[in-house]
C-alpha cells in the first residue's frame, strides 16, 4: 500500500518539532514576531535558489493561475494569518493551551474537506485520528509551563488559538486544490511562502515595524544565524512535506499526522536535554503511536 502522504506528514511533524527548539530559542532573544518575519524571509531565498537549481527558474511560473491562486491564498490563510493568531494565543494563554487549541487543525480540515470537496474518511481513519489527537491532548495537557509563561486574557487567547487551528486547516485544504498535477512540493511551498512573506512584510510597513525589526536583528547577529539553520527545517523542509502529505492523503489524516510535533519533542526533551517526562506524558505519547499505526492501517 502506498504510504507517501502518511510518511509525508510524520516528517513534517518531525521538521517542525526540530524547528520548534530553535525559534523558541531565536523567539526568546528577538521576540516572536521578528523571528516570524526574518524566518519567512529566509525560507523564500532557499526556496528560490531550491527551484532555480531543480527547475531552472526561481519560482513556477510555469503552474498556471488556478495553481497560483489557490496556493497564493492557502500561504496567507495558512502561514501568515495562522502563525500570528497562534503567537497571540501563545502570549494570552500560554504555549501549552496555544498547541492544544491548534490540534483543533484536522477536525476543522475534516469538516471543511468534506463541506466542500467531498472528501470522507474511513470508520478505522476517523478512529485512529480520535486516537491520536486524544494522545497529543494528553501530551500537551501534562507538560508543566515556567513560572513566568505570560497569559492574558484568556476568552481571548482561546479565540485566536480557536483562529489559528482554522487558519492551518484552511490553509491545508486550500493548497491540496493548487497540488493537483506533477508540481513539486517546493514548487508549490516557493508560491505559498511568497505569498505569506509578501502578506506579512506588507503588514510590517503598514504597521511601521520595519526599522525596529531590522534593528532587532542588527543586534543579534547569532540570533540571525540561529533562524537561518530553523528556516531549514520548518518552513523549508517541513512546509514541504506537509505539501507532499495533503497531496496524497486525505486532509484530515495529514494533518493528524502533522500535529505530532509535542509528542516528539517528549523523547527530545527527555533523552537530549534531561527534563523529567511524567507517566502521562509517556501515557499520551503511547496513545497517539496507536493511533498514528491505526492510520497506518487503514
Amino acid at each position: 500500500m502506498n504510504f507517501i502522504g502518511e510518511i509525508a506528514g510524520l516528517a513534517t511533524s518531525f521538521f517542525y518539532a526540530i524547528s520548534a527548539f530553535i525559534f523558541s530559542k531565536a523567539g526568546r532573544a528577538v521576540g516572536s514576531m521578528v523571528t516570524n518575519r526574518v524566518r519567512l524571509a529566509f525560507a523564500l531565498t532557499y526556496l528560490v535558489i531550491l527551484n532555480l537549481i531543480l527547475f531552472r527558474e526561481p519560482l513556477p511560473f510555469s503552474a498556471g493561475t488556478s495553481r497560483w491562486m489557490w496556493l497564493g491564498i492557502s500561504g496567507i490563510v495558512g502561514l501568515a494569518l495562522g502563525d500570528i493568531f497562534l503567537f497571540q494565543a501563545y502570549i494570552s494563554v500560554g504555549t501549552r493551551l496555544g498547541v492544544l487549541l491548534l490540534s483543533l487543525a484536522p477536525i476543522f480540515g475534516s469538516i471543511i474537506s468534506w463541506i466542500f470537496f467531498g472528501e470522507t474518511l474511513t470508520v478505522l481513519q476517523i478512529t485512529g485520528i480520535v486516537l491520536a489527537l486524544a494522545g497529543i491532548g494528553w501530551v500537551v495537557l501534562s507538560h508543566e509551563e515556567p513560572a513566568d509563561t505570560p497569559h492574558g486574557h484568556t476568552r481571548r487567547g482561546i479565540i485566536f488559538g480557536v483562529l489559528a487551528g482554522l487558519g492551518q486547516a484552511t490553509g491545508l485544504v486550500l493548497a491540496k486544490q493548487g497540488m493537483t498535477g506533477d508540481l513539486s512540493p517546493f514548487q508549490g511551498n516557493a508560491i505559498r511562502m511568497l505569498a505569506a512573506a509578501a502578506f506579512i512584510w506588507l503588514w510590517t510597513v503598514v504597521a511601521g515595524q520595519t526599522s525596529a525589526t531590522i534593528e532587532t536583528v542588527r543586534k543579534h547577529p547569532k540570533v540571525l544565524w540561529l533562524i537561518a539553520f530553523g528556516a531549514v527545517a520548518g518552513p523549508l523542509l517541513g512546509v514541504s512535506s506537509s505539501l507532499l502529505a495533503v497531496k496524497y492523503a486525505e486532509v484530515g489524516v495529514a494533518s493528524t499526522l502533522m500535529a505530532l510535533p509535542p509528542v516528539i519533542v517528549l523523547p527530545i526533551s527527555y533523552f537530549v536535554f534531561k527534563e523529567k517526562v511524567g507517566w502521562q506524558g509517556v501515557a499520551g505519547t503511547v496513545l497517539a503511536i496507536i493511533g498514528v499505526a491505526v492510520l497506518f492501517l487503514a
